[in-house]
């Protein structure tokens, strides 16, 4: 019986690190880097070109993407951009890959980036114009809900899509931004957008603030997505959204996968050892398990 692989995409030291509130040293993002890929992981998101003054934990970007790309010419690194200058940031440094984040409620998207959906919308095909052989990966946010416009409709998304679709956009990443999703709901939302769109790829995006990053991820899996974006030892969340803490654990992930026969190409241990040295550095909020479990297999938390 042929396993059926899934790829691990780590944003850790994208989404995981940009909320911790004291800056991560530079050496210490690039050694975790190290560890990622040492795993095996293949695709990394490895900073987000932002103005410093909103995230200053990425003041850094264009030494960690400008190191990253020199040292590992193999690995597919992108990065998260929210307008046309980070873009061009990013093309500069030699990025192929970027993520344009657009959220689908119009609320989140004007306290994320301070954009209407029409002006987030114009940025993006600015980008698609002036680069138009850089691979874009569109960021649905707020896909399975929202804390200021509740519940998202199944119509909405569709037609948000299909937005991106008409300007050309084939990558999509659908992303439970405040971790408002739960199984059914992510069986609904990913069976009607691979239906609507066959010719696209899609990635899911998953936080475990209510402690469902794991089943809702394998939900996505059993329902098609065989792209699963997940933080090294569960750093992260959404500075612009209230509470929403805690991406789904890569190590997690991958471990229940590695055990169940699923094909990830990672190698556990040496991906929670990384995890670990972040736990011993960072003081951040850490959603992933294994980081708390000691030698003996005892929950030291």
């Amino acid at each position: 019986m042929t396993k059926k692989k899934v790829e691990i995409v780590e944003i850790g030291p994208r989404d995981g690190f940009q909320n911790v509130p004291e800056f991560i040293p530079t050496e210490l993002k690039l050694q975790a880097i190290d560890g990622i890929i040492r795993s095996g992981v293949k695709r990394v998101q490895i900073t987000s070109f932002v103005n410093p003054k909103a995230i200053p934990q990425m003041k850094d970007a264009k030494e960690v993407a400008t190191i990253c790309l020199e040292k590992y010419p193999g690995i597919n690194f992108f990065a998260l951009v929210p307008n046309l200058c980070g873009a061009q940031v990013a093309v500069e440094c030699g990025l192929k890959e970027i993520s344009y984040v657009i959220s689908v409620s119009e609320t989140h998207n004007l306290k994320n980036v301070k954009r209407s959906h029409d002006e987030s919308f114009s940025g993006l095909s600015e980008i698609i114009k002036l680069y138009p052989n850089i691979i874009i990966n569109l960021d649905v946010a707020t896909a399975f809900g929202c804390h200021y416009e509740g519940d998202i409709p199944i119509e909405k998304i569709m037609t948000f899509l299909k937005r991106g679709y008409d300007m050309g956009i084939r990558s999509f990443n659908i992303c439970d931004t405040v971790g408002l999703a739960y199984p059914l709901l992510v069986k609904e939302v990913i069976e009607n957008v691979l239906k609507e769109f066959p010719d696209c790829e899609f990635e899911i995006h998953i936080h475990d603030t209510r402690n469902m990053g794991i089943i809702n991820s394998y939900t996505a899996i059993e329902c098609g997505i065989n792209k699963i974006q997940t933080s090294i030892a569960g750093l992260g969340g959404c500075p612009f959204a209230p509470g929403a803490s805690g991406n789904t654990s890569t190590e997690d992930l991958v471990y229940m996968l590695n055990k169940m026969g699923y094909e990830t190409e990672i190698d556990f241990e040496v991906l929670l050892k990384t995890a670990k040295l972040l736990k011993e550095k960072i003081n951040g909020d850490f959603s992933g398990h294994h980081i708390f479990i000691n030698k003996n297999n005892v929950c030291n938390q």
